[in-house]
């Protein structure tokens, strides 16, 4: 279990950086034959994603329910958009086996969105939390002088 920090700390970006949401909605939990394979996709794409960190995956908060969301970190649309397409890769052969297997039933649904995140526009803070979303990419500072309010944050001052 990863350490809490007392402190209130912000991430401060390098540089610009993608936000990409992505996720899957079970529509029947019955038909597990339908929606497991899916679920059983993304950790192989995680683990290679972390292996090969030139590919410009930076990191990733999961949540579970009948929606399930992953918030990802990339390091550019380019390289998100390269790894999707890569034939070697472990997501273009899953891609297409969803997209042939939707055809025949909509017991599981899939969905992304990618946000290019400009680095002057961005705030957060973290509290009583152990290395949680961009703080775990970007660097950590104490939350505290220029940077203790949201408006001084997004100042990028």
């Amino acid at each position: 279990m990863a350490k809490v920090s007392k402190e209130r700390l912000t991430a401060v970006p390098e540089g610009d950086f993608v936000l990409f949401l992505i996720g899957m909605r079970i529509n029947n939990w019955f038909a597990v034959h339908r929606w497991l394979p899916v679920f059983a996709a993304m950790p192989k794409m995680l683990k290679e994603l972390h292996i090969n960190r030139q590919l410009g995956f930076l990191s990733y908060q999961m949540w579970f329910s009948r929606t399930i969301i992953l918030v990802q970190y990339w390091e550019s649309a380019e390289k998100l958009i390269e790894y999707s397409k890569a034939k070697d890769s472990e997501h273009l052969p899953a891609w297409k086996a969803y997209n042939k297997a939707a055809m025949k039933s909509d017991s599981v649904g899939i969905w992304h969105e990618t946000y290019v995140i400009d680095k002057s526009k961005t705030e957060n803070i973290y509290v009583n939390m152990p290395p949680f979303g961009f703080g775990k990419v970007g660097d950590l500072k104490p939350a505290s002088g220029a940077r203790n309010t949201a408006k001084a944050r997004l100042s990028g001052k």
